[in-house]
């Protein structure tokens, strides 16, 4: 498997490079909107922008990289985002940043799909154990992208053109490969009612998912400063949230590979729900906008890693539950549209979720995410009042999951074309 690895090294370093400043320009804005007054309702409306160029991406990209091939996509995604990245700095304006973050969303889903392809052309072996090295290198960048805001703060333009930095230094080790060019990507997928009739869990367990997740990365930073921390402990913050995601999926999926997913995806809810209801309580207990001096502090960053990690990992459960109700051939074009409709989910999450925080103030976003979790908990409790469970036979081993792009479900060691998916 080393040998592997060091043959899609560049595109590996590619990819976190150009993620870590994705994650960085993301709780960037939140803290420079906040900082210049935006209110969360327009901010929320901002941070959606993102999620509908992902949507428009994943429409318009496959057709546009096989009319001109994936080097040049590659190198117009990476020049877009950087340009977006220092207009943000340039103008502060609601209008431009939404444009700005429908752009952004668009040309990272871009350069998801480039890389994820080329790296599905060069692994033909441990597919299985390559795809969550990936996860998990995307995971982290994003994580590791929230600590260089403390490098120049969130005032003027040095922290954009960081960010600006990084996407042009991601290009390079990309556009460097010698790996061969990647078959063009294909788009098809599986439609959302016959998703449902088979697995409706895991259809709407990925909706809502997206739902939590699109308002988690929106507003994170946000919350943040609310309840009195500064950049660098803000940024702190959506780190681990991010880091919960990544040291958590993996234990859970495999506890769902032993217990009836469903009933883990409850689990899930009630724990999101307890570890937000204890953000919301220290909060509280603190006083508003006091948590900095607060001995609570390193409470609210276990809770913060907890929440992070519970509602993370519902994606990737939904997913699993998903896959366990379909037949090998179907597994491939489902796991495109579920990327879809959790991009859906994530569309409206940052938008409801700042209105929930201009009634109810920061913790409005932490209660619109507990209210999410409950609507998910209360359906699937629901679904297993009525449909019987998966044998613990015939359900599928878990993969560590995360929303990239279309192209990634084609090395998912779970599809019927991937050599560890063969008896």
């Amino acid at each position: 498997m080393l040998k592997t690895v060091v043959s899609i090294q560049s595109l590996l370093l590619g990819m976190a490079i150009l993620l870590a400043g994705s994650g960085m320009l993301s709780t960037l804005l939140g803290l420079r909107a906040q900082q210049e007054g935006m209110s969360t309702t327009v901010l929320g409306l901002v941070m959606s922008g993102f999620y509908l160029g992902y949507i428009l991406g994943t429409y318009l990209l496959p057709s546009l990289i096989r009319r001109v091939g994936h080097v040049r996509v590659f190198a117009a995604m990476a020049a877009l985002s950087a340009s977006a990245a220092l207009l943000h700095g340039l103008w502060l304006n609601e209008w431009l940043w939404l444009t700005l973050r429908v752009i952004s969303g668009f040309a990272l889903l871009g350069l998801y799909m480039v890389i994820e392809s080329w790296l599905n052309a060069q692994i033909s072996h441990y597919r299985g154990q390559i795809f969550g090295i990936y996860m998990m290198v995307s995971l982290l960048a994003l994580a590791v992208g929230q600590f260089l805001i403390g490098i120049y703060g969130v005032s003027g333009l040095a922290s954009f053109m960081v960010v600006a930095l990084l996407f042009a230094l991601g290009l390079v080790p990309v556009a460097l490969t010698r790996a061969t060019q990647p078959v063009p990507v294909e788009a098809a997928r599986l439609s959302v009612r016959a998703i449902y009739d088979n697995a409706p869990t895991g259809l709407i367990g990925s909706l809502l998912s997206g739902t939590a997740t699109g308002a988690l990365w929106g507003l994170a930073a946000v919350y943040g400063a609310h309840i009195g921390l500064d950049a660098a402990r803000a940024a702190l913050f959506v780190a681990l949230l991010i880091f919960g995601g990544a040291l958590l999926q993996w234990p859970i999926g495999k506890l769902s590979d032993q217990y009836d997913r469903r009933w883990v995806l409850i689990g899930l809810g009630l724990a999101g729900i307890l570890s937000g209801g204890l953000m919301i309580a220290i909060t509280l207990i603190s006083g508003p906008g006091n948590i900095a001096d607060s001995p609570l502090r390193w409470a609210l960053w276990i809770g913060g890693l907890l929440f992070g990690g519970f509602v993370f990992s519902v994606y990737a459960i939904s997913v699993a539950q998903t896959h366990d109700r379909l037949s090998s051939d179907q597994v491939l074009e489902a796991t495109r549209t579920l990327l879809l409709v959790n991009g859906i989910g994530a569309l409206f999450g940052p938008l409801s979720a700042g209105v929930f925080m201009s009634w109810f103030g920061a913790n409005g976003l932490i209660g619109f995410i507990m209210l999410v979790l409950s609507v998910l908990g209360l359906f699937t409790y629901w679904r297993i009042r009525i449909d019987r469970p998966v044998p613990e036979d015939e359900r599928g081993e878990f993969v560590v999951t995360t929303r990239t792009s279309a192209a990634a479900a084609d090395w998912d060691p779970r599809t019927p074309d991937s050599p560890e998916a063969t008896p």
